[in-house]
């Protein structure tokens, strides 16, 4: 099955979009205590794809060889992810190592794609 994968996040809130055929399911989410107000909104944009993609797996909306189209606005997240260039940020790193974790246990096929922020659904979950 393919899926378009949308997320964004800030110092506050996560937020994802997933997009299967016509149907849309769309979530919000307060940070965790410990990373409210701690975090950059490029850290948090990762958190939210890390979350987002795992949530998607375990509500058995994403399964094993699916295909996933992630979204992405953000030009040096896209660049990062497509191993293009690297990230001096542990975190981001640590995070980037989680979801290719998940991608290979569940052998998802990604591919991103780079969105103009205007475009990116979750980000309007935001407000």
């Amino acid at each position: 099955m393919k899926h378009l994968f949308y997320s964004d996040g800030n110092q506050k809130k996560i937020a994802w979009v997933i997009q299967t055929n016509d149907t849309a399911i769309e979530q919000l989410r307060d940070h965790a205590d410990i990373y409210l107000d701690r975090i950059t909104d490029e850290q948090s944009r990762y958190i939210a794809l890390h979350v987002g993609v795992f949530w998607g797996i375990g509500k058995f909306i994403i399964k094993n060889n699916d295909i996933v189209n992630i979204m992405v606005d953000s030009k040096s997240m896209f660049e990062h992810l497509n191993g293009n260039q690297q990230s001096n940020d542990s975190f981001i790193q640590n995070k980037t190592f989680f979801i290719n974790q998940i991608v290979g246990q569940r052998k998802l096929n990604i591919e991103y794609q780079l969105i103009g922020a205007k475009d990116n659904l979750a980000h309007k979950l935001l407000g």
